[in-house]
C-alpha cells in the first residue's frame, strides 16, 4: 500500500503540467505553437529564455523532489518507483488527457537525485552535441542513451537501472516525430552564431 501511495502520488506530480500553466499565463498554449511541445525547449523557442528557463526548472524540480524524499525515506527501489511515476506522469499527464512532454528535464531531475554524477556527464554529452549541431532533440537522444552506460562505468548500485534502462528508451520514443524531421532535415535548430 505504501509503495502504491508513493507510485500515485510521484505520478501525480509529475502530471502537473507547468510548461501548459506557466504559457497560459503568458496567454500562450504551448501545445498550438512552436513543436506542439509543452517542455522547456518549446517554451523557449515561443516564449523566450526566461519562461523557458523558468519551465526547465519547474521540470526538474518535480522529478528531483519526490525521488529525493521516496528515495531517503524508503529506500531506493521507491527512489526508482517514485522516478518512473513521475516521469510517466509527466510524459502522460492525467491534467491533459494523457498528453505530456518528452522527459527529458524531468528525467534529469529524477538522475540528480538518483546519480548526479550520471547526469553531470550526460549533460556534458548533451551540451556538446547541441553546440555543434544546434538540434537540441539530437542531444536529449544521445545524453539519454548514454545513461545506462556511464551508471556501468561509474559502478551505479544495481536497482537504479530499473530507471536508468527503461527511462532512455522512453525518451526515445517520445522523440519519434523529432527522430522523423531530423531524418527530413526540417527538425528545428538553435543558432548560437
Amino acid at each position: 500500500m505504501k509503495f502504491f501511495l508513493v507510485l500515485l502520488i510521484s505520478y501525480l506530480l509529475g502530471s502537473i503540467p507547468f510548461g501548459y500553466l506557466i504559457g497560459r499565463k503568458n496567454k500562450v498554449d504551448l501545445r498550438r505553437h512552436g513543436s506542439g511541445n509543452i517542455g522547456a525547449t518549446n517554451a523557449f523557442r515561443v516564449l523566450g529564455p526566461q519562461v523557458g528557463l523558468l519551465v526547465l526548472l519547474c521540470d526538474v524540480a518535480k522529478g528531483f523532489l519526490p525521488v529525493l524524499i521516496a528515495n531517503n525515506l524508503f529506500g531506493p527501489f521507491y527512489g526508482v518507483g517514485a522516478g518512473l511515476a513521475v516521469m510517466a506522469g509527466h510524459n502522460w499527464s492525467v491534467f491533459l488527457r494523457f498528453q505530456g512532454g518528452r522527459g527529458v528535464a524531468t528525467g534529469a531531475g529524477v538522475l540528480i537525485a538518483l546519480m548526479p554524477g550520471v547526469v553531470l556527464i550526460a549533460f556534458v554529452i548533451w551540451l556538446v552535441v547541441v553546440l555543434l549541431t544546434g538540434y537540441v532533440s539530437l542531444g536529449s537522444i544521445l545524453a539519454s542513451v548514454a545513461v545506462p552506460f556511464i551508471a556501468l562505468i561509474l559502478h551505479m548500485p544495481w536497482e537504479y537501472y530499473i530507471f536508468a534502462v527503461p527511462a532512455p528508451i522512453i525518451i526515445v520514443i517520445r522523440h519519434l516525430p523529432n527522430i522523423r524531421r531530423l531524418q527530413a532535415g526540417t527538425e528545428n535548430r538553435i543558432r548560437f552564431w
